[in-house]
């Protein structure tokens, strides 16, 4: 149901070059929240240094939503939600993300100052919430499937944006589209995300990034590969995601005038979920043992 759980400058972007990850030096940290079996780090860190996710406690169990601030965890749900993932934290620390109630449906929520406001999109069968940038725009996908996802069933789904005002925009799609999930909108109304023209399916196994500016559309394509979901971006336009080689081996990605990919030492698979603006990468791996953690990649 959410950008990481898929069990899973106009031109086009595609056309870019790869650089190896051995380019950079980077420090990476393994997020790893306390007794659980799975942790996905998906947004932040914002400049108060929290980061925001999911995890879960036992295995194939509900997830739950945390913060992380300095080494320090806080687990929260909205009140009755049988399934939590925060997607994003902004600089003023406002948290969204998606929960699924005890009727089985998926809502947006907006968490501001320790109170929840629950996000539906008109007549959509479920909503789920991305990202909120610093004016208040938020992202977010509509879902046909009432859980969008989160209890295995097959969703199709479309990406929308909510305006500071509470203005819904209407539903839309890359061109050729049949399903698409918007992860973020930056300040610029810039919006990243993924989509696929697989009929009756989300971004699960032939998948593309796409960048909206101006009502233009460019295509997020690692070179080479059958698969690039693009999860997150910044101010400056730096995009971060995942992407699938051709022995099937999915690795992480920073696109910011060149690709580079990267893995997490010694992990068999890396997504990177979002980036901030001083170019802080945050996502998850799977580890030697198979399980999931999260990790932070410093430049």
């Amino acid at each position: 149901m959410t950008k990481v759980s898929r069990f899973i400058a106009m031109c086009t972007i595609g056309a870019a070059v790869a650089v190896p990850s051995f380019a950079w030096a980077q420090t990476y940290t393994s997020v790893h929240y306390p007794g659980s079996v799975l942790t996905e780090l998906v947004g932040g860190p914002n400049p108060q240094g929290t980061s925001v996710g999911g995890y879960t406690l036992t295995p194939g169990g509900a997830l739950h939503g945390f913060t992380l601030t300095g080494g320090d965890f806080t687990a929260f749900d909205p009140p009755g939600s049988t399934f939590t993932i925060a997607n994003f934290i902004n600089p003023e620390g406002v948290i969204v993300g998606a929960y699924v109630d005890v009727a089985g449906v998926s809502h947006g929520f907006i968490l501001r100052d320790g109170a929840y406001t629950t996000v539906d999109y008109p007549g959509a069968t479920g909503t789920e919430l991305s990202s909120i940038n610093p004016s208040g725009e938020l992202s977010g996908a509509t879902c046909t499937d009432a859980a969008c996802g989160a209890t295995g069933n097959a969703n199709v789904t479309h990406s929308f944006l909510l305006s500071k005002k509470g203005v819904f925009s209407a539903t839309f799609d890359p061109p050729g589209a049949a399903s698409s999930t918007a992860s973020v909108v930056i300040p610029s109304g810039a919006v990243v995300g993924a989509y696929t023209k697989l009929a009756g399916t989300t971004c699960s196994t032939q998948c593309q990034g796409y960048l909206l500016f101006h009502g233009s559309y460019a295509t997020i394509s690692y070179p080479g590969a059958a698969f690039t979901f693009a999860g997150g971006a910044n101010a400056s336009s730096d995009v971060v995601g995942v992407y699938t080689d051709a022995s099937a081996v999915s690795h992480g990605f920073l696109f910011n005038g060149a690709y580079t990919s990267f893995d997490y030492p010694g992990a068999s698979f890396t997504e990177a979920t979002g980036i901030n603006p001083s170019g802080v990468i945050v996502g998850l791996y799977v580890d030697s043992t198979g399980n999931v953690n999260g990790f932070v990649r410093t430049p």
